[in-house]
């Protein structure tokens, strides 16, 4: 039977062109599979071949876990102490084994025997050709439309599987079998059946590999490609930047009569390509990226990572667009959050925050509205500016004298200790499981006392909206911390 076995191994062996370890696993674990059918519950087994002999031997075998983790599978894992009174020096991870009678060969039945070997190979042979397939490093899988899956397009390139999910398709294309498309490699998942390979046709990303293909120049690095936002289907944009001062990026990228950009367009079912020229300035970008728009005036928020660009009547609406389409693009794009307003709309913005600096330099540093104006005049914009900018700066001012600045610096110090002492008795009023939360840092659980939150429900309370306008966070950061604090909720609940 041994002599038969090893027979056995290296016919499938040379028949699959499969290396013989990758058939002996095979084998062991079909009659590991056929061991575990002796015992009650969910055990682990383990079979040795010998290759040289084909004699093989079973082992039962626990895996050791920390002491402190408890048993999560009690069939299968041991805790470390009592590992330690067979094995001294057994370590968390390892495994402690016992021999078991092996079953014989030709008690496991046939038909499954030979399914457990047949997919072990076919896994191998699987994972070859998609290794060897990854290993040319292409970027985008060209193949032939299979068939459709659950509302997913299969696309196959030779003998490899890639998956297009409907998700990550462009909006109202109509792919048939044996069409040829194209799609941006996102991610090889080999814990997928079939198809490891998952594509995208509506990813930023691929209408940037698109253009390297188009733009040699891109590829020599004269050529950058900075960043890219798309709306799949109807409208993208991108921004290029030139490291060669002789090269025009946008023409460069446009092509002769629009042969590169018409290239990219066709490709992606008619797609709109605004090539926007990046800039090291950010306000510069913004404008640039919202072309064809006209920008009067823009005012830079860097705490806030905001914009508010002005446009006049006639380009309030080319700037949003329909939908608020270039807005939303020229905002990803940039990675600004980018507010349009017409003239009026800027006025009135500018007449509230200066009226609410105008009342917090009235109040906290008690002088009158004309020395507030003043201040206000000259660019500050909050106490700190006025408590620790250069002594020089403020006897610059005409209207003050050596006095007045001396007494206003003292005031807004003054004024800043107070608040500091006020938002330290906010804080220390915060519930020690907020304080504990993770992710909390002093500068968040500051933001959130003044603004009444103390507990963590008060956080899981809020929206992720509510959130960002309180801490200045990004939607992700947000989203992330309020599913931190609403995590109890879900084990108290299971």
């Amino acid at each position: 039977m041994n002599r038969e076995l090893l027979m056995l191994v290296e016919a499938i062996s040379r028949e699959k062109n499969v290396d013989r370890d990758v058939v002996f696993g095979a084998v062991e674990a079909a009659l590991a599979q056929a061991a575990k059918k002796l015992y009650e519950g969910d055990v682990d087994m383990r079979v040795a071949i010998n290759r040289e002999t084909g004699d093989y031997e079973t082992f039962r075998r626990w895996h050791v876990v920390p002491d402190e983790a408890g048993l999560q599978l009690p069939d299968q894992e041991i805790l470390q102490f009592e590992a330690r009174e067979q094995i001294p020096d057994i370590e968390v991870g390892e495994y402690i084994e016992e021999p078991v009678e092996s079953v014989s060969i030709g008690r496991i039945g046939a038909m499954a025997a030979k399914q457990v070997i047949l997919q072990k190979i076919r896994d191998a042979e699987r994972e070859m050709l998609l290794n060897d397939f990854m290993s040319r490093g292409e970027k985008i899988f060209s193949g032939t439309v299979k068939r459709m899956d659950k509302g997913d397009i299969l696309v196959e390139s030779g003998r490899v599987e890639g998956r297009l999910r409907r998700s990550e398709m462009i909006p109202k294309e109509n792919l048939r079998n044996g069409d040829r498309v194209r799609a941006m490699i996102m991610e090889v998942d080999l814990t997928l059946r079939g198809a490891p390979i998952l594509l995208s046709r509506a990813a930023p990303e691929f209408m940037v590999e698109l253009f390297r293909q188009e733009v040699p120049e891109i590829e020599q690095g004269l050529l950058e490609i900075k960043s890219c936002a798309r709306d799949p289907g109807s409208r993208a944009k991108i921004a290029v930047v030139s490291h060669d001062k002789r090269i025009d990026p946008i023409g460069t990228c446009v092509g002769v009569r629009g042969s590169r950009v018409t290239a990219v367009t066709n490709e992606l079912a008619g797609e709109r390509v605004d090539i926007v020229l990046w800039s090291e300035d950010p306000a510069q970008f913004v404008i640039g990226a919202l072309a064809p728009a006209n920008v009067s005036s823009i005012v830079v928020d860097e705490e806030k990572h905001a914009m508010d660009v002005v446009v006049d009547e006639e380009n309030l609406a080319i700037a949003i667009g329909r939908g608020g389409q270039n807005v939303r693009l020229a905002s990803e794009l940039t990675g600004w959050k980018i507010n349009i307003m017409d003239a009026a709309e800027s006025a009135e913005k500018q007449a509230a925050e200066t009226g609410s600096i105008r009342q917090l330099f009235m109040e906290k540093l008690d002088v009158d509205e004309e020395i507030a104006d003043i201040l206000i005049e000259e660019g500050f914009t909050n106490l700190e500016e006025v408590a620790y900018v250069p002594l020089q700066e403020m006897l610059d001012i005409e209207a003050f004298d050596e006095d007045t600045v001396n007494e206003l610096r003292a005031r807004a110090k003054d004024a800043l200790l107070t608040l500091e002492i006020a938002r330290e008795e906010k804080v220390e009023a915060v519930a020690e499981d907020l304080r504990g939360l993770e992710g909390m840092d002093a500068e968040l659980l500051a933001a959130l006392a003044e603004a009444g939150v103390r507990t963590r429900d008060d956080l899981a309370d809020l929206a992720v909206d509510e959130l960002t306008d309180i801490t200045g966070q990004t939607e992700d950061e947000a989203r992330a911390l309020i599913m931190k604090a609403r995590e109890h909720w879900f084990s108290d609940e299971a």
